[in-house]
């Protein structure tokens, strides 16, 4: 995916929370420093099923005489195909294939088969995937409903609340933002108390205020309970439905779902955690993200190598207001051991546009030895062959020592004190960090 895309997916729960409070000053786009499981749709649907949510009918298949049985197998008036990757935009993107939409709508069981004979194996493009694309390995086969209404409707985490919050609009289908920003009258909310739980009054209030009516006023409220109930199940920090949809045969049906997960719980999710997709994944993140590193590949050339989040914002930040660009977000978390800083030597070398390495330390939440001896190791065993700059704040005088050792080494090394020395530290003739 995108740098872009990787953000928003990062994002996705607190911008929608913020953007559906008018009073509050927006927040400036941050990094978040944890890392996200990333589940396809049919796997989402899934989730819901077992829930009890409604959801269309739907087989997965991952070759073409599968595809085409499942369609038969639904024996439905309307079948619509999805390729199944992570990316947006599937339905306006093109395969290298020549086949033109990751999302097809037929009436005719018999053109599954060969449709997902253009769609496996194939890489599709939207505005969300790299250049060359994400190569489709799974096809979604789903019954296709008619849809009389759409509505939208989520529950997240607030941390205004301390706790979970229902968020609901009758205009569904589209961008909720935008909703929110022309027709903020339009959103309504709901605080659940965690002790409690969703109440009957709440349900009801909610499937009334999505503008459902008579029968399926009831029937939309028992969905909201329900969605609350995976809410907890999974340890979600948000699940958001767009649309949460009326049927002509009097259905309420959940079309499409975002379900974002704790990473936390883990430890007690390892099913749902097992499900994860990784294979879109960039593979740098994912091998920092076996280290408990916390890294974005972006587009510059100065390495960074910072601990917390902030301080690596900000010094991404400032490599930028100085002329530089910086290669990477990269965050080593406080209760870093030194085999963590030898494995992240090892990817900011391993990228060929990195021609210089920033460490900035803050001592506060990390011992500065274990952060020198692991430098140490990585600039003698990895034979580092780009400038290196470094700056460990706490207790720098006496950790100098550690870091002499590099001086016998090849690498051009130069000590910095200070935020302002790392400024005017001339590590490149090309440029200045």
């Amino acid at each position: 995916r995108t740098e872009s895309g990787k953000r928003a997916v990062f994002n996705r729960a607190m911008t929608t929370w913020n953007s559906l409070q008018p009073q509050v000053t927006p927040q400036c786009a941050r990094v978040s420093s944890r890392r996200w499981l990333n589940l396809q749709e049919y796997q989402s649907k899934k989730l819901m099923q077992e829930s009890g949510v409604t959801v269309q009918r739907f087989y997965v298949a991952d070759n073409p005489p599968d595809a085409l049985q499942a369609a038969k197998r639904l024996n439905a008036k309307e079948i619509v195909l999805k390729a199944q990757i992570l990316a947006g935009g599937r339905g306006k993107g093109v395969f290298n294939s020549g086949l033109k939409g990751g999302v097809h709508l037929t009436k005719d069981p018999s053109v599954v088969g060969e449709l997902a004979s253009k769609m496996l194996g194939y890489s599709l493009t939207t505005k969300q995937t790299p250049k060359e694309g994400v190569e489709v390995k799974t096809v979604m086969v789903a019954e296709a409903l008619d849809i009389t209404r759409e509505t939208y409707f989520a529950i997240l985490m607030d941390r205004a609340c301390n706790g979970p919050v229902m968020v609901g609009s009758p205009q569904g289908g589209m961008d909720i933002e935008e909703v929110a920003d022309k027709s903020p009258e339009l959103i309504f909310k709901e605080v659940i108390d965690i002790f409690e739980g969703v109440r009957d009054d709440q349900a009801l209030r909610m499937a009334a205020n999505l503008g459902f009516k008579g029968p399926l006023e009831r029937q939309a409220a028992d969905q909201i309970k329900r969605l609350y109930d995976l809410f907890l199940k999974v340890d979600a920090t948000q699940v958001e439905v767009n649309p949460l949809g009326e049927t002509p045969e009097g259905q309420v049906v959940c079309f499409d779902a975002k379900i974002s997960f704790d990473d936390n719980a883990e430890f007690r999710q390892k099913a749902v955690f097992a499900m994860g997709d990784m294979s879109e994944s960039d593979p740098t993140e994912t091998e920092a993200a076996k280290w408990d590193l916390k890294y974005i590949g972006l587009d510059g050339n100065i390495a960074c190598f910072v601990n917390g989040a902030g301080l690596a914002m900000a010094t991404c930040d400032i490599i930028d207001l100085h002329g530089g660009k910086p290669a990477n977000f990269l965050d080593l978390g406080g209760g870093v051991k030194e085999k963590q800083v030898y494995e992240a030597f090892k990817l900011l070398t391993a990228d060929p546009k990195v021609e210089a390495i920033l460490v900035n330390i803050f001592g506060g939440i990390v011992n500065c030895a274990i952060i020198a001896n692991g430098i140490t190791k990585a600039c003698r065993e990895l034979e580092l062959k780009v400038p290196l700059v470094v700056r460990l704040e706490v207790y720098i005088g006496a950790l100098w020592s550690e870091m002499h050792c590099l001086k016998q080494t090849n690498v051009k090394v130069q000590r910095a004190t200070s935020k302002t020395e790392i400024l005017i530290i001339n590590i490149d003739k090309r440029y200045k960090c």
